[in-house]
């Protein structure tokens, strides 16, 4: 049985800057995702859009973003187990020492004596249209996420939603796509105001109060009818290809199970990132406390007070803050 140190469930900025970080502190490390690509959501839902609030970069492309953070991660040699979906958590006693059993869907089993929880929103999917299409369409004309920017070059495109990948999504086709139009269904948008400003000032029809009601098409989507949900009045549009951002589906029912107490739908945690089971920490967007900003920045420092708490679980004789790294002695 190898017992690590720190045993991160999450591969997105969060978990990643946190294997960088207890690699600082010496910590023996591995990193547990249900992905095979590391970067979370930056690689699985939005490589090609820009990042703005990440310090030191006035703007990045998530998937550069995610690289870099990948590569800082692993300068320390952390492990990593990914495409394993865990299942369960629990602890148990071995050698007179309690240690966490991490259970995953591929019946592995890993072994630590502390354990940092970076899962970002945890286990979500975007929510799908309650229409009918054939399946053929994702990915081809239909979308629920955007991997390729070039897709949509010269297209009619046809956006659904009101929240910041909605209305950033706009913003950046109305540069390359034929013509782009943004339904919601009501007026309020709940992205940030600059970004809606922006779009109100693009090449972007914007229509509040707008839904779908049907998909036309057949090899691919060709027309999209929407209604207007005061007036009942429907249009018919020309659409090359659509991405829809309306949200996602959250299941957090295995972190209950896990005998973690939750705040609506974050763990909850004290101002060292604690848990209340011993030895686990949370941080990032999964971690709820009174003075919660969800920002990747805030993430990674979440993530270092997480790391810096475990190592004096580990080793109460160790010191919580080990000064900064570039007064380390540090081989890299």
């Amino acid at each position: 049985m190898e017992v690590f140190d720190l045993i991160i469930i999450g591969g997105g900025p969060t978990g990643l800057f946190g294997a960088f970080y207890a690699g600082l502190r010496g910590l023996k490390t591995k990193v547990i995702d249900v992905l095979t690509d590391l970067g979370g959501q930056l690689t699985a839902l939005y490589p090609e859009k820009y990042v703005y609030d990440v310090a030191g970069h006035p703007k990045i492309l998530a998937k550069d973003l995610a690289k870099n953070l990948a590569t800082q991660s692993q300068l320390f040699k952390p492990a990593f187990a990914l495409g394993e979906k865990v299942e369960f958590m629990e602890q148990i006693q071995e050698g007179g020492e309690s240690i966490w059993k991490i259970t995953t869907d591929k019946n592995t089993s890993h072994y630590s004596k502390t354990v940092l929880l970076a899962l970002g929103a945890g286990a979500c999917m975007p929510k799908r249209l309650d229409l009918a299409y054939p399946e053929v369409w994702e990915d081809d004309s239909l979308f629920y996420a955007v991997k390729s920017k070039e897709k949509f070059r010269n297209k009619n495109v046809l956006i659904v939603g009101g929240g910041d990948s909605a209305v950033d999504w706009a913003n950046e086709f109305s540069i390359l796509a034929n013509k782009v139009t943004l339904i919601h269904r009501r007026d309020q948008f709940r992205a940030v105001q600059s970004s809606v400003e922006e779009m109100k000032h693009n090449k972007v029809d914007v229509k509040t109060f707008y839904e779908l009601k049907e998909l036309i098409g057949e090899g691919q989507l060709k027309k999209a009818v929407i209604f207007d949900n005061r007036t009942g009045n429907e249009e018919t549009l020309d659409v090359d290809a659509m991405v829809i951002s309306i949200g996602f589906v959250i299941n957090l029912d295995f972190l209950r199970a896990w005998g973690l107490s939750m705040d609506k739908n974050c763990i909850t945690v004290n101002e060292k990132m604690e848990t209340n089971l011993p030895g686990v920490y949370a941080a990032g967007d999964i971690a709820a406390h009174t003075a919660k900003l969800k920002l990747i920045a805030t993430g990674a420092a979440e993530a270092a007070t997480a790391v810096n708490f475990a190592v004096v679980h580990i080793n109460p004789t160790a010191k919580v803050y080990p000064g900064h790294s570039s007064n380390l002695n540090l081989t890299i």
